[in-house]
């Protein structure tokens, strides 16, 4: 079982990566927007998973304190990006 716990993590690394680059190399503010909030559930998925494996629920909260936090701060970019702020 740990090791496919260790296969989920090189995955989400993985995945981290690409979405790191395409939050830099974006051509638009938009793709940046969506590699951003692409990041933020890749980082859920990722305290989530380190509390299942650790036996630590507190990451389970912190993760979705980060997801709500993440949530309003995509909302917040789209809105100023849409010109309704």
């Amino acid at each position: 079982m740990t090791y496919i716990i260790y296969y989920a993590f090189i995955l989400m690394a993985l995945g981290m990566i690409f979405s790191a680059i395409r939050f830099v190399k974006g051509p638009t503010a938009a793709d940046r927007t969506v590699a951003l909030d692409t990041l933020t559930t890749i980082g859920v998925a990722a305290l989530v998973l380190l509390g299942y494996m650790f036996k630590r629920f507190i990451y389970v909260d912190v993760a979705l304190v980060y997801a709500v936090l993440g949530f309003i701060g995509v909302i917040v970019i789209a809105r100023y990006l849409e010109g309704a702020l």
